[in-house]
């Protein structure tokens, strides 16, 4: 990691220590600008250690961690708990997997070098609402007839800051609301427990999208890491459909993917949304769903970690309105009430 970072213009390593300890002596002589923290050290965990950084002196984490289950539910733990970022690592070959995801290290240390420390705050842990079941029978056969519709969709993009925003976002949602197509950049195998954990502190459901899964009012679907998810219609369902496929924008799953499916299939029947995150995933597909007349908002700057999503969308001209985080549940909210309304029928 060192090597890696230090080769790169811009970027001064201030030194590496073998545990949390070590590497707090090291830091009081000079504070980083970004940590990035391993999960299994000696003498003080990588979670602990995190939420202490978190609570004394808020400082951007890059989070480097294992596919493994243990690994992947530890990495979750530290998202709820302000880590920026995930590095996923292999147990073996590290060597070789470090070099060959150079890019990937280095764009994660420059996205979080960038974040507003007051954005990074851990969101409280919030009581489940009680539901009901969804009913989960459907048809995967694609349609691509648009229509009007009394069920609106949503579909939300966003990256560097993502996890936390995603979190303040949906936990403040009651129970029906459209429903949701979120496209998160995670890593393999991450996803499903980023579902799971926002699933136990959520009114609405939350899952990790399975191919031909329905999109219904109460209920979000995470496009799984490594895998594109797309919008489509069985009848006058909407379903998803979760597919491989090379990288689109540096990303899989890509919000463009999403996107562009989403202004095909439902056009002025959604609502999109592109929030925190580096780069320009989204930007083009959010375009093309106002283009086909839905309705678009970016999440402002003041209240990304990262504007680098929602700026580039706001520069082709694909959004309607701009707003702080806070207030998208409210328009997610009345975006629904208007799509149910009698003479939306």
């Amino acid at each position: 990691m060192t090597e890696i970072l230090a080769r790169e213009p811009g970027i001064r390593v201030l030194g590496a220590a073998a545990d949390p300890l070590f590497a707090l002596e090291k830091m009081r002589r000079e504070w980083p600008d970004v940590i990035t923290l391993d999960v299994e050290m000696p003498r003080m965990d990588g979670i602990t250690f995190l939420k202490k950084l978190m609570a004394e002196r808020p400082t951007p984490v890059v989070i480097c961690s294992s596919l493994t289950q243990s690994g992947a539910e530890t990495s979750i733990e530290a998202l709820a708990a302000g880590a920026l970022a995930i590095i996923a690592k292999p147990t073996l070959g590290l060597k070789d997997f470090l070099h060959g995801a150079a890019g990937d290290v280095v764009a994660a240390v420059r996205a979080a070098a960038q974040a507003k420390l007051r954005c990074l705050a851990p969101a409280a842990v919030r009581r489940p609402a009680p539901r009901l079941a969804m009913d989960l029978a459907m048809d995967p056969r694609e349609h691509r007839a648009m229509s009007k519709t009394t069920e609106g969709i949503v579909a939300i993009g966003t990256s560097t800051g993502g996890t936390q925003a995603l979190e303040v976002l949906l936990t403040a949602l009651p129970r029906m609301v459209p429903g949701m197509v979120i496209v998160q950049h995670m890593p393999e195998k991450f996803t499903a427990l980023f579902a799971q954990r926002l699933d136990g502190i959520c009114a609405i459901e939350v899952r990790e999208a399975q191919n031909g899964d329905r999109v219904v009012p109460g209920r979000a679907l995470i496009a799984p890491g490594g895998r594109h998810m797309k919008l489509c219609r069985s009848g006058a369902q909407y379903v998803v459909e979760v597919f491989d496929g090379p990288l689109v924008n540096r990303h899989k799953p890509s919000v463009d993917v999403l996107f562009r499916s989403v202004a095909q299939v439902a056009g002025k029947n959604a609502l999109g949304v592109i929030m925190t995150g580096m780069g320009d995933d989204g930007a083009h597909g959010l375009k093309t769903m106002h283009d086909a007349g839905a309705r678009t908002i970016a999440q402002d700057e003041g209240s990304c970690v990262v504007y680098g999503m929602p700026k580039e969308a706001v520069r082709l001209g694909g959004v309607d309105k701009i707003v702080p985080l806070q207030q998208i549940g409210a328009i997610l909210m009345a975006f629904g009430e208007e799509m149910s309304s009698p003479q939306n029928v």
